[in-house]
């Protein structure tokens, strides 16, 4: 595991993340807070589909101290079609609302589409979230001509809404690296700002439980390349059949991933639990002497 002096030297501390021009902060690692305007969510089943328990889901993330906000209209995995008409329906409103009651929150969109990524940074997204590392080559273009951040994702080829099946890697941090870093300079000279991009080693996606295990202890690895690196681990299978626990019995799992994360130097979490996920990462940049205890009074009386 890669020490903390060596993390607290690394680009991420130095150089802040940049969303559309908005400065984000340093001092732990942000939030990202999951709002699924889907039916079918393995989550939360369709909790926040509607569009009142969307807005409300919103509302809590921020009270919960949530940095960014991402908006999906389509579920990850195999599930019913959805349509390029159908996901701007689902998300681009609650975008345009989102932006309106919070300006100072940042937004992110969870799409592989260009259809969908343009009218949401017209409404204001400032993070386009490619879960499915660039299944549509336009996407990158959108977030050029709009200044957008986006996430550069590794997904071992899979298609989009697909689930892997007899995955193999040689070194799967190894590969991971390769792609991440190779893409991410891409964006960069497409004319995606620099400061905006974040990598996603995509626990889950085109992996099996091993492998996203094995991302999760080398995760120094990945925050020593050089670019922000967003974790997107909560609740997700590999914790599931780690623990054997069903979706709603994983939050203690993964916040224990989040900490060995943040640890690591994870810049950003993507997480349905925002509460307590910001206790877990003010902890860990308490301990690693980013931020000061919120008071301090023992033995000192």
């Amino acid at each position: 595991m890669v020490s903390w002096e060596a993390i607290a030297k690394s680009s991420y501390w130095e150089h802040p993340i940049r969303l559309c021009g908005r400065v984000m902060r340093q001092d732990r690692a942000l939030l990202m807070a999951i709002v699924n305007r889907t039916p079918d969510s393995f989550y939360d089943r369709g909790r926040t589909y509607d569009w009142a328990s969307a807005v409300a889901a919103v509302e809590r993330a921020v009270a919960e101290g949530a940095d960014v906000i991402d908006v999906g209209g389509v579920k990850a995995g195999p599930g019913a079609e959805v349509d390029v008409r159908e996901e701007i329906r689902r998300v681009i409103p609650v975008v345009a609302e989102i932006r309106g009651r919070f300006p100072e929150v940042a937004i992110s969109v969870d799409t592989w589409r260009h259809e969908v990524g343009r009218p949401a940074c017209q409404e204001g997204a400032d993070l386009l979230n490619d879960s499915w590392a660039g299944a549509d080559p336009q996407l990158a273009e959108v977030a050029a001509e709009f200044g957008a951040g986006y996430v550069c994702t590794h997904t071992g080829t899979a298609a989009p809404r697909t689930r892997p099946h007899r995955v193999a890697f040689g070194d799967v941090v190894a590969d991971v690296v390769n792609e991440v870093m190779h893409r991410a300079e891409a964006l960069v000279r497409a004319g995606v700002p620099r400061e905006g991009i974040l990598i996603d080693p995509a626990h889950d996606f085109g992996k099996n439980t091993w492998h996203s295990l094995e991302l999760t202890r080398r995760f120094g690895e990945l925050t020593g390349l050089g670019w922000p690196v967003l974790a997107s681990v909560s609740n997700k299978d590999f914790i599931g059949e780690a623990l054997d626990a069903a979706v709603p019995d994983r939050l203690a799992g993964s916040l224990a991933v989040t900490a060995v994360c943040a640890w690591q130097g994870a810049a950003m979490f993507r997480t349905h639990n925002v509460g307590q996920t910001r206790e877990v990462l003010d902890m860990v940049a308490v301990l690693a002497g980013r931020k000061p205890p919120t008071r301090a009074v023992r033995g000192l009386a």
